[in-house]
């Protein structure tokens, strides 16, 4: 389970629920509901972290506390 904000909003544009974390630059997701734009979000911060670090980018600390790899 990751400590980053998220933020989930219903997009019009989209007509789907859009889930942001805004700690982690461009990782959203979307789903029909709350629940499965959360499960989509889980997946998408895993895949920016596995990304992060196979390119040697910085990880940026959770606001609620401190990242550590699984």
């Amino acid at each position: 389970m990751f400590k980053y904000e998220i933020i989930i909003y219903w997009s019009e544009d989209d007509e789907a629920f859009v889930a942001e974390v805004p700690e982690l630059p461009g990782c959203m997701a979307h789903g029909e509901t709350q629940a499965a734009a959360l499960k989509n979000i889980n997946e998408a911060i895993q895949l920016w972290i596995d990304t992060a670090m196979e390119f040697g980018d910085p990880i940026p600390e959770p606001s609620s506390g401190r990242f550590v790899p699984a």
